[in-house]
């Protein structure tokens, strides 16, 4: 699952080389100048992670993160402050306004993807393309191939993410809601019924292997995904 970026600098060039950088590494990439930019892209296409300039015009990088983590639509976006500013007093500033690493211009592009990489394996699993096992079963997301001791399981797009989801977050119950903003996206509105429809898909797909017991149903709360199927 490709993870998005959202790059918000006032300098062209440090942008665009930025951007270019995390292309040529498979990330999608969204580009912002300033404060108004940024908001417009949280509005219409939440990233998985944000890089955020400490100086913007009109604003700081500072304040914009720290209204961000305050908000319950952004707070769970990780974000990584780019300055140039090196002190102590200054990292531990960019570190409790609520970001989750610190990075000092210039930085070296490698350093900088592999702090995303962590980043996002730690906050964000479903958008990682490390290949993800539960017992029998197997999920690639490089090659969008699912398989259950060397057979392939044939799933739909929306399947394959929402059991994506699923295996970077076991043995956890998720709520209906919960699941449509960590699979479908915060800026979709469909019912909340529409994930027992893919649930049940899920279900279906997985039960010629047994493996269908391990997507459960909590009632009252929502469904959690276990290696320890039900009957």
């Amino acid at each position: 699952m490709t993870a998005t970026i959202l790059v918000v600098e006032d300098e062209p060039a440090v942008r665009e080389m930025t951007a270019f950088v995390l292309r040529q590494t498979g990330f999608e990439v969204l580009e912002a100048e300033d404060e108004g930019d940024a908001r417009n892209h949280l509005a219409n296409t939440p990233p998985d992670l944000i890089l955020m300039d400490w100086m913007l015009p009109g604003t700081s990088g500072v304040e914009l993160t720290r209204e961000l983590k305050q908000n319950k639509l952004t707070q769970d976006i990780p974000v990584i402050m780019l300055t140039a500013r090196g002190e102590e007093d200054d990292k531990v500033r960019g570190l409790e306004c609520g970001a989750e690493d610190y990075v000092t211009k210039p930085f070296s592009p490698r350093e900088l993807v592999a702090r995303i990489k962590v980043i996002l394996r730690r906050i964000s699993p479903h958008v990682s393309d490390e290949v993800v096992m539960a017992g029998p079963l197997t999920l690639d997301p490089m090659t969008y191939r699912v398989s259950i001791e060397d057979t392939v399981v044939d799933l739909g797009p929306t399947e394959f993410r929402l059991l994506h989801f699923f295996l970077t977050h076991r043995d956890k119950v998720y709520s209906r809601s919960r699941l449509l903003d960590g699979v479908w996206g915060t800026n979709v509105f469909i019912e909340e019924r529409t994930v027992d429809v893919h649930i049940r898909r899920l279900r279906k797909a997985l039960q010629p292997y047994g493996a269908d017991g391990m997507v459960q149903t909590v009632r009252g709360a929502g469904y959690r995904f276990s290696e320890q199927a039900t009957a």
